[in-house]
C-alpha cells in the first residue's frame, strides 16, 4: 500500500469509494433515508470541490484508491473514508497519522471531526474526545454525528 498526496484526477475514484463505503459500512448505524441523503447517487459538486482546497491524502493498493482523508486549514478533518473491502487494515490510522504530522508542522494544535456513529469509536481509539452530539439536516433528512477534537502536542522549537 502506498500513501500519497491527493490529485484532482483522483476525485471520481474517491466519490465511488465514498458512496460504496457509506452505503455498506455505515448502513449498520443509519437508516436507508439517512444513507441516501448522506451519499446520494449523484455527487454534490460543492461538497467535492472542497477537496481541492484542503490538504488531502490517499492510500492506493495496486493502483486502486482504498482510503482518503482531508484536513482544512483550521484543523477540521473533513473526509476520512476507507474502502468497504479494506476496513480494519490500518489504513485510516495511517491517514490520520499523516494528517497529524502535517497539522503539527503547520502549527495546528487541535484537530476536529464530525464523526458518524460508525466512525466515533475509531476516533476515540485515536485520542479524540466527544464534545457533543449534533443533529443536522441533509437533503431534508436528519442525521446525527459527533463533534470531536484531539489536542496535538506541537513540535519542539
Amino acid at each position: 500500500m502506498f500513501l500519497r498526496a491527493y490529485r484532482h484526477d483522483d476525485k471520481r475514484q474517491l466519490q465511488q469509494l465514498f458512496y460504496d463505503t457509506v452505503h455498506t459500512v455505515n448502513a449498520r448505524d443509519h437508516s436507508p433515508e439517512q444513507i441516501n441523503a448522506w451519499a446520494p447517487a449523484e455527487p454534490d459538486r460543492e461538497v467535492w470541490a472542497r477537496l481541492d482546497q484542503q490538504y488531502s491524502f490517499v492510500v492506493a493498493f495496486q493502483k486502486t484508491i482504498v482510503g482518503f482523508i482531508s484536513l482544512t486549514n483550521k484543523g477540521e478533518i473533513d473526509f476520512l473514508y476507507v474502502h468497504k473491502d479494506f476496513q480494519g487494515k490500518g489504513i485510516a490510522s495511517a491517514l490520520l497519522k499523516q494528517v497529524e504530522r502535517l497539522a503539527r508542522k503547520r502549527g495546528i494544535s487541535v484537530l476536529y471531526a464530525a464523526a458518524s456513529a460508525t466512525a466515533r469509536v475509531f476516533f476515540e481509539n485515536n485520542g479524540f474526545v466527544t464534545l457533543a452530539e449534533q443533529r443536522l439536516m441533509l437533503r431534508g433528512t436528519e442525521i446525527a454525528n459527533f463533534k470531536m477534537e484531539k489536542r496535538l502536542p506541537l513540535p519542539a522549537q
